[in-house]
């Protein structure tokens, strides 16, 4: 674009800063950014901000995401908070995170999802009075949890799973199908992830729960009735679990299926044992 003279504006450096997102380029991206201050004379708006702060969580880089934060002109928009407090679920950062989900709940105190991501971060460390407290509070705050659902169209009907819902014909074949699967997946090497369980049960009863999330109860279903050689998509309402996400890889692997899934927050496709999102949803 430079070389024939054409004059980047800010609109051109988002399209860029996302580019070395998706692709992984922290330095590069990084570099742009600082160009287009210096260079270019551009001033950062919130998306600039945001792909920066998206870029960095990406990389796991969370400390340096929390200076950059610290050193913006203004406060980051929900969304660079959300993807900050993601990634400290991913890595596992409660400092951090305590710090993201204590910005969003200032933001957006009626949002269920930072609630819930915040717990699963309590989860994964075994704080069990944390994850109650928090529970208390959104009872208190009248804050409610959207009834998670996936559904999957078939022959040209929309066959929907709700979550604690026996109401399915296809329930047995289902379940006896994520048997099969759960085995050959753990056989491949997959772990069950129980920080995605926010209940404080033993541990058999946490697989359990997890091998009947509503999602995999969907994609199990498309195994059973999508012609083979036809991908699989499904929609899920609410954000994906990191167990679900996991899992879902595996599946796409031993199956050798495409699974396509659209959650709350973006597509994913999954195809032979990777996903598009690379491991950062």
């Amino acid at each position: 674009m430079l070389t024939i003279g054409f004059k980047p504006d800010g609109v051109t450096f988002i399209g860029v800063l996302s580019a070395c997102n998706r692709a992984g380029l922290v330095e590069k991206g990084l570099q742009y950014f600082e160009s287009m201050i210096t260079e270019h004379g551009i001033i950062p708006i919130p998306d600039h901000y945001t792909c920066i702060i998206d870029l960095l969580c990406r990389a796991g880089r969370l400390k340096e995401t929390r200076n950059f934060i610290n050193k913006m002109p203004c406060h980051p928009a929900v969304v660079g908070w959300a993807t900050l407090l993601s990634s400290c679920r991913v890595h596992g950062d409660m400092e951090i995170g305590k710090w993201a989900a204590d910005s969003l709940i200032e933001l957006e105190p009626q949002n269920p999802a930072t609630y819930v991501l915040l717990s699963s971060l309590y989860a994964a460390k075994g704080k069990w009075n944390e994850v109650a407290l928090l529970r208390r509070g959104m009872r208190d705050k009248r804050v409610k949890k959207e009834l998670g659902n996936s559904w999957i169209k078939y022959k040209g009907k929309v066959h929907v799973f709700c979550a604690d819902d026996q109401s399915s014909p296809f329930l047995g074949q289902i379940y006896a199908e994520l048997e099969k699967l759960n085995c050959k997946t753990i056989e491949e090497g997959y772990i069950p992830d129980m920080s995605s369980v926010l209940h404080d049960v033993e541990e058999s009863e946490k697989i359990k729960m997890l091998n009947h999330h509503i999602e995999k109860i969907a994609i199990a279903f498309g195994l059973i009735f999508v012609s083979p050689g036809l991908p699989i998509r499904v929609i899920n309402n609410l954000r994906v679990c990191g167990d679900c996400h996991d899992a879902t890889k595996f599946i796409s692997k031993i199956t050798q299926r495409e699974i396509l899934v659209r959650d709350a927050v973006r597509f994913n496709l999954f195809k032979d044992g990777t996903s598009s999102c690379g491991d950062f949803w």
